[in-house]
Order: C-alpha cells, then structure tokens, then sequence
C-alpha cells in the first residue's frame, strides 16, 4: 500500500467541485464523491468530518486547481453516503458527520468474524483491545474510532452475538 493518497483523475477536473445541474450527471458526480471520500476515510482511518471546516480540508479542497467544494455539495455527498449507512450526522444541526467506510453491520460482521476465528466467543475484551491490541493489529478494524466500533457492536448486540459492557470500571464487550 501507497504511502500517499492516489486521486482520481477527476479530483483535478474543475467542474467536480460544483455541483451539477443535470439529474443524471449529477448523480455520477455525487457517486464518484461517495467513492472518493470513503477510500480516503479508510486511507487515513478518519471517520469524522465537520462540514464548517470542509473548505480546509485536504480532500474537499484542490489547491493546484484553486477550487472547494461548497456546503452544499458537501452536504449532498454525505446525504447520500447517510443514503448508503455509509454516514450518520453526530449532531442535530448536521455539522458533524461520522463517515463508515463499512456499513455498521460490516464493521460489526469484520469483528465478529475475528472473534469467531480466534475462538475468543465467550470472553470479554477491552475497548482497547479490540480496536489497538496486538491481536488485531493486521485487522481492518485496527485504530478504528471508538465511538464508531460501539455502534458497530451495538448492531452485534441487537442480533444477540455480543454484550456491551460501559461502565466505569470495564469498556468492553463479551461475545457470544
């Protein structure tokens, strides 16, 4: 894997960054920006975005091409990505946004599965060891947000797979 974030050849194409006023080419825009703003999420293992600081952010602002990406447009993308169960707003006005580059059911079917395969069903693990221990180092979940990873385990929780445990003394989940 690259060390540096590869751009589609879009990215540098200066219509990308408005948005389009024709139905169908605008639905190929608003895709190619779900596409490329969940591929740098999961480069950069970022799962927040703030719309207010969308003009500085390194993805939704081209400055070889002198071009950003209005409120909008941002608002759009992440409409569609919360279309998807890619993206959820974590606030009531819309500003904060987590992004999921897996649904939350495929980050909790990634972890399960680890589980499963490790035959760790029937113990408790730390928040911290699921998302940061050795054990999970070459996992895709590793380093992920925790905020995220316990609502990828709720949705464990719900098919009855896990428990979460948040309590002062213990942040963790005991799976089944």
């Amino acid at each position: 894997m690259s060390d540096q974030f590869e751009y589609p050849w879009q990215y540098n194409f200066p219509p990308f960054f408005t948005l389009q006023l024709h139905t169908e080419t605008r639905a190929k825009q608003i895709s190619a920006w779900r596409t490329l703003l969940l591929n740098y999420c999961k480069f950069s293992k970022t799962c927040t975005l703030d719309v207010r600081e969308a003009s500085h952010h390194p993805l939704l602002s081209n400055t070889s091409i002198n071009r950003k990406l209005n409120t909008e447009v941002v608002l759009a993308i992440l409409s569609d990505l919360q279309r998807t169960q890619n993206a959820a707003p974590i606030d009531k006005q819309r500003f904060r946004w987590e992004i999921y580059w897996h649904t939350l059911e495929e980050w909790g079917n990634l972890i399960y599965n680890h589980i499963v395969s490790r035959g760790a069903t029937n113990s408790v693990l730390t928040l911290f060891e699921l998302s940061q221990g050795e054990d999970v180092r070459d996992e895709e979940f590793f380093g992920l947000e925790t905020e995220v990873l316990i609502k990828a385990l709720r949705v464990l929780e719900k098919n009855g797979k896990c428990e979460v445990i948040l309590s002062e003394d213990l942040q963790g989940v005991k799976f089944f």
